[in-house]
């Protein structure tokens, strides 16, 4: 039974209204014209991570000015590294003015899909988060928009149901639950954990943290406040917002050459570690420094930009840092692998995300799971991140191999939301009935891209979440600069992609092309022949052998 949400079967079903199913919405109306689409959302809101992320301190750590979208850039940042609450009313208000409410199906989650080669659609199902009715829709295109960061990872320690407290997770943010005054336990030391402790440092009785590995944490600049004097020559002066933005994004590309295997990258890489070093000594309390000193090669992991003087907060005297492990929770304490016990009246876990985005049953053709499609190939995999062979008019939005370690993940977005509007045209215009990778495409193209992270830092140099834990390969980063991102995403040829057109063979863009050289080409040609030696005998009378 279909949700009333859905008034027909829509040409898009987009899973996902955070920031990545909020540009793919956008670029269909202002890219296709395009308005018969359907965003599903577990949450009843648009947001994404920003909607679910409520802890104190939740903010970016890239410039505002980048951390926007180019066709709809935001002069009204407060901050020159915004919090949650600003990003996320920037995001209300590009859907008011897309008007893309209306095109939400809230409080629903995506079950799994399979694709029916018959009428060429995908056959969604979905669940309803409020009644857990389950439902199917068609589709001709399906995009996920799903995030990684997405799922809270749980905390399986002996003793939690004896626990006396409050263990929430700062993806899961319970505001009811006050901290002043308490003693509270953090596990985790990543970028959450670091916004959180210097943001209520001074209302708890005591925090202490549990780290599981060492960060390389760089000073994280000024945080400077943007006077309502650049925010009004950012909304009124045409251009400056822009090029702000522009220089912001090559800024911000200069660290690239850090992260390869080459003298240069080396060089940059060590004069990384002086600073995250020399930052470290002048702030933090010598006791913590061979905690926070890291000792594995700048940029296998993403590195932590201390926005918020989070170094200089473990200088207080209710805030402790330790590398001891929690093995069990007691009524209103924690006790560690040392024998030590610590007093808990609130665990926050900042301990990261279960990597499930991709656990979703998804089936192609021949009704082959994309976990059996992963697992004959060796690796998650996609074609140029978005594309699967096999699996026609399905489309992820920051896909395998689609991940930066240094700029701004909505520069990625827009870039592979505009690769797929142009993929996608000949379907939503009804032109062709199915588009998907060329298989030898996708084999070669992920050689190369293998190849390529084998010469940079993200190789398994050490211990990180980009990298499969089954397999060694790294499903997550990108390895090429961003100007090479745009170039394939905006100018390059489509050549790897194969359209089916109504009641025709497949054929790829190349071969449409050449059979327009061998039939129609030919075609003009001989009757451009025969219309001169028409007129040349019948008007002037010359007989043409």
């Amino acid at each position: 039974m279909a949700s009333s949400a859905f008034r027909s079967s829509p040409k898009v079903i987009i899973i996902g209204a955070g920031f990545s199913g909020m540009a793919m919405a956008c670029q269909l109306k202002r890219e296709l014209k395009c308005d018969d689409f359907v965003i599903c959302d577990r949450e009843a809101a648009f947001g994404g991570t920003w909607l679910a992320n409520k802890y104190p301190g939740c903010g970016v750590d890239i410039p505002a000015a980048f951390y926007s979208l180019s066709f709809a850039p935001n002069p009204n940042f407060s901050n020159f590294f915004p919090k949650r609450d600003e990003v996320l009313q920037y995001i209300n208000n590009v859907v008011l003015e897309y008007e893309l409410s209306r095109h939400l199906v809230g409080s629903t989650e995506w079950v799994g899909a399979s694709w029916q080669e018959d009428d060429k659609t995908w056959m969604v199902r979905l669940r309803s988060t409020t009644t857990g009715q389950e439902y199917a829709q068609r589709c001709n295109v399906l995009i996920s928009a799903v995030g990684a960061l997405t799922n809270p990872n749980s905390l399986n320690i002996p003793g939690i149901d004896r626990f006396q407290g409050d263990i929430i997770h700062t993806a899961r943010w319970d505001q009811n639950v006050s901290l002043r005054d308490k003693n509270v336990i953090v596990l985790g030391n990543g970028a959450s954990a670091t916004q959180l402790v210097p943001a209520v440092a001074e209302d708890v009785r005591s925090i202490t943290q549990f780290m599981r590995s060492k960060q390389y944490f760089l000073p994280g600049g000024c945080n400077t406040t943007i006077s309502p004097f650049w925010q009004t020559i950012f909304r009124y002066v045409p251009g400056v917002l822009l090029t702000v933005r522009f220089f912001v994004f090559l800024y911000l590309e200069t660290s690239t050459p850090q992260f390869n295997l080459t003298k240069t990258g080396a060089k940059m890489r060590r004069e990384t570690a002086e600073i995250s070093e020399r930052y470290v000594k002048e702030n933090a309390p010598e006791k913590y420094w061979p905690l926070l000193l890291a000792d594995y090669q700048v940029g296998c992991k993403r590195r932590v930009f201390d926005h918020d003087g989070y170094i200089s907060s473990l200088n207080r005297d209710n805030v402790r840092l330790t590398a001891d492990e929690v093995i069990a929770l007691n009524e209103r304490s924690v006790s560690t692998r040392s024998g030590a016990t610590y007093p808990a009246d609130v665990i926050v876990l900042a301990n990261g995300f279960s990597l499930t985005q991709y656990d979703t049953e998804l089936c192609g053709r021949h009704g082959r799971s994309r976990q059996e499609y992963w697992k004959e190939s060796g690796h998650i995999k996609a074609y140029e991140s978005i594309g699967m062979s096999e699996f026609p008019n399905f489309f992820y939005i920051l896909g395998p191999n689609s991940g930066r370690g240094h700029t701004s993940a909505i520069f990625s977005i827009e870039n592979y939301t505009d690769l797929i509007i142009r993929i996608i045209k000949p379907i939503i215009t009804e032109s062709a009935v199915s588009v998907e990778p060329d298989m030898s495409s996708e084999k070669a193209y992920n050689e190369r891209l293998q190849a390529a992270l084998k010469n940079t830092v993200f190789n398994n140099t050490c211990r990180s979440w980009f990298i499969d834990p089954k397999t060694g390969y790294n499903w997550m980063i990108y390895p090429w600069s961003s100007f090479y991102m745009w170039w394939t995403t905006h100018v390059a040829g489509l050549d790897g992609w194969v359209y089916e057109f109504p009641q025709t063979k497949k054929m790829s863009q190349n071969s449409a092309f050449a059979l327009c050289l061998r039939t129609v080409l030919p075609t003009f040609v001989v009757c451009l022949i025969v219309g001169a030696y028409t007129y040349l005998k019948d008007s002037c009378g010359v007989f043409v052998m």
